[in-house]
């Protein structure tokens, strides 16, 4: 397989040496404005009207009102935007986009009474996933996780995390983080950012001896996977279908003496004190948090963990509690919002539509949703001082939108336009970039 001529060795779009300066009718930068961010909507966005940007090595330079531009650019050429609207290229931060199998009759049967739970103790859910992903070769994995990621490009996503998690032993585990990888050199415009989940069911050959996994996930798996560089981070569902809380901390403890930063399943299907270990060993994030109580809430304000909310999985499992998003818009806790694309609880193909169900089903507002989509995203894959802002130092990953107000783009219920990607010193529609994804699949 040979790279794309517009395709950045590490998955990211190319990078143009010449300076040029992008102009825009609007800007939404997504920076943090700290206090000024109570002011209103276009605040918290971090708006710019009339708005110039920078660029040169792929980098932003200055960013501000085009009449304010320092004579030092006044001489670069300009680039318009082909929409009214700027914003960062969007960031995923939680799926599972690499597996094996389907588990549409898993839907069927929970519209006909069984829950999640009841599947899994079954040996269907999560292992039923297993199964297919291990009967898989890494070739299968790639060009399946291609065709998603397709979705992904066309409506502006430049950054996506993936998990294992399906394969739960060595070979299998390490076989989807190097798909992961694989996936990320192969798309342009797409970095993926990897993360272990080992710790994401006991496999059928420990069923009996749970803690015999949890030893070869310390002992193994992660030297294994931190040896190799595949990688960036580590997870585990804690629940009480998975694992306890001393098993988390064992696993996540490990990871952390291999030099992996930590998410956490939290808090999805009960409340097990999940998210105040998250905090306690200080993990980038804590994620799902449907049954988060106010200890959880003040231990993650402690401690900076971000709150991500997958709206997708309570929707697909017909949940009806919540996560306590106005306690944590009190408390002051980040909140992203993700995909969570899985095949089981959340087969969810666009991360604008996450926005949306954040804001109808979980009560978040569109700024709030917006910046999950972007700064908090990034900031939960430690790519804070890279991506999911507009502004100076951080790389030029610009969308522009056929659009006017930034609102539009978590109102739709579909039928989202597609934006242009700021590819080296051109525009490109991202549709095509999602074209070179279906071709790899």
């Amino acid at each position: 397989m040979s790279p794309s001529p517009h395709q950045h060795r590490n998955g990211s779009a190319g990078d143009s040496a010449e300076g040029r300066v992008i102009t825009a009718a609007r800007l939404a930068t997504m920076r943090d404005r700290g206090a000024a961010a109570t002011d209103d909507e276009a605040a918290r966005l971090g708006a710019i009207e009339a708005a110039a940007v920078a660029v040169r090595d792929g980098r932003i330079e200055w960013v501000g009102v085009a009449d304010g531009l320092p004579r030092a650019y006044a001489d670069w050429p300009r680039s318009p935007a082909p929409g009214p609207l700027v914003t960062p290229a969007l960031v995923d931060c939680h799926t599972h986009l690499v597996y094996g199998g389907s588990r549409a009759a898993e839907f069927e049967q929970r519209l006909s009474g069984v829950s999640y739970e009841q599947i899994a103790r079954a040996g269907g859910g999560i292992l039923s996933t297993v199964r297919a992903t291990r009967a898989a070769s890494r070739e299968e994995l790639v060009r399946s996780a291609a065709a998603r990621s397709a979705h992904l490009l066309r409506e502006g996503v430049g950054t996506v995390e993936i998990k294992s998690g399906y394969g739960l032993r060595i070979d299998s585990e390490l076989e989807m983080l190097r798909a992961a990888r694989e996936l990320g050199e192969l798309l342009p415009g797409l970095r993926v950012r990897t993360t272990l989940l080992a710790a994401h069911a006991v496999p059928p050959e420990h069923r009996d001896r749970p803690e015999r996994y949890v030893d070869e996930i310390c002992e193994e798996i992660l030297p294994a996977a931190v040896d190799e560089g595949l990688a960036d981070q580590a997870d585990v569902f804690c629940e009480n279908i998975a694992f306890d809380l001393e098993q988390s901390e064992r696993v996540l403890r490990a990871a952390a003496d291999l030099g992996l930063s930590l998410r956490m399943h939290a808090e999805q299907l009960s409340a097990s004190g999940a998210a105040e270990l998250a905090a306690r060993l200080g993990a980038r994030s804590a994620d799902h948090l449907e049954y988060l109580g106010p200890a959880g809430v003040e231990a993650m304000r402690r401690s900076g963990s971000v709150a991500v909310l997958l709206p997708g999985a309570l929707y697909t499992l017909r949940e009806t509690r919540r996560p306590p998003v106005e306690s944590l818009r009190r408390a002051g806790v980040e909140i992203a919002v993700a995909t969570d694309w899985n095949p089981g609880s959340s087969p969810l193909g666009s991360l604008l539509l996450a926005a949306n169900m954040a804001c109808t089903l979980l009560g978040t507002l569109p700024d709030e949703a917006l910046v999950g989509v972007t700064r908090a995203g990034a900031r939960v894959l430690g790519l804070e001082d890279e991506v999911g802002t507009i502004e100076v130092g951080r790389r030029a990953e610009l969308l522009s939108w056929p659009l006017e107000d930034p609102v539009e783009l978590c109102y739709r219920i579909g039928g989202q336009p597609t934006p242009h990607r700021l590819v080296g010193d051109r525009w490109i529609d991202c549709g095509e970039l999602a074209a070179e994804a279906v071709r790899w699949s």
